[in-house]
């Protein structure tokens, strides 16, 4: 008994913050490392979900390459990552300008942070009726100017970038809570240092402000990667992936093949869910190594 007793002694600070992290560990495990396996082995069968499983290897992953809509939602999905990353420096940006010790900056900063609240569901509503041509703001707004309203999420040409503009709304202001934590935590010692250096303006942001900021840059940038590359309530809210399939992105075509009444073809969805899965972690690890390489050269 004294011996167990001595062993906790000598090693309770290294096991202890195990006992904490095991309840989220096994929680993590189950319900986001196991399911990954588990989509990656489901991908290799025809398999409607109920009846028997048929093996068929990689057959999946050679049909999903020749198909079109995979393309289209290949494509859809590289303009959401590519135009959804500007939700961190516009984040950084709002931030910035919210930032001040004046009059009335708080009701200021819940107007901004408003859309981070909402569903996303009211926000797809929202947008649906903003892009109206018939009674939309946006109609009524080309009318005022003398112009055609344009029926966005009519338009095989317009659609993603409506639905992109809804979803950057919320993002937005997700990014702009991130920045704002960061500056509340910047040292003010350095932020003198910088200004007896004669540092001002974008020198001071450059060089001594965004430095401090680069844990909320991870996280935003992260998150803004994750938020594009999952994107699927706001295309089913808004258009159901139409028109004719062109505003589809991979999560929303994984749903249509997999569980809707087009498909049950659950082994084909799983295939499109572990290319999504291998894309996703590319870019995260892509950005993980340019980061910790610029840490390093920083010392």
């Amino acid at each position: 008994m004294s011996g167990s007793t001595s062993f906790w002694q000598r090693h309770q600070r290294r096991i202890a913050p195990w006992f904490f992290l095991a309840p989220g560990a096994f929680m993590f495990a189950v319900y986001v490392i196991l399911p990954i396996f588990q989509s990656m082995w489901i991908s290799l069968y025809d398999w409607d979900g109920i009846g028997e499983k048929t093996f068929i290897g990689i057959a999946n992953y050679v049909e999903l390459f020749d198909d079109d809509a995979f393309y289209t939602s290949l494509k859809n999905n590289v303009i959401w990552l590519v135009l959804y990353m500007l939700a961190v420096p516009a984040g950084l940006f709002v931030a910035l300008f919210l930032n001040q010790t004046v009059f009335g900056i708080r009701l200021v900063k819940s107007l901004f942070f408003f859309p981070f609240v909402l569903s996303q569901v009211v926000v797809g509503l929202v947008f649906a009726w903003f892009y109206d041509p018939s009674f939309g703001l946006l109609a009524q707004v080309f009318e005022a100017f003398g112009l055609k309203p344009i029926a966005v999420l009519a338009d095989e040409d317009y659609v993603t970038y409506g639905i992109i503009a809804a979803g950057l709304w919320p993002q937005i202001a997700y990014c702009m809570i991130l920045y704002l934590t960061g500056l509340n935590n910047i040292s003010p010692e350095q932020i003198e240092a910088g200004r007896l250096d004669g540092a001002k303006g974008l020198r001071m942001l450059w060089h001594v402000v965004l430095p401090q900021l680069r844990p909320a840059t991870f996280i935003a940038v992260v998150v803004t990667v994750i938020g594009a590359l999952r994107s699927f309530d706001l295309v089913s809210i808004m258009t159901d992936g139409g028109p004719y399939g062109s505003s589809r992105v991979l999560a929303y075509y994984m749903y249509e093949q997999a569980l809707s009444e087009y498909g049950f073809r659950m082994g084909y969805g799983a295939a499109i869910a572990v290319v999504l899965f291998a894309i996703m972690m590319v870019y995260i690890t892509l950005f993980l190594v340019r980061m910790f390489s610029e840490e390093r050269g920083a010392r």
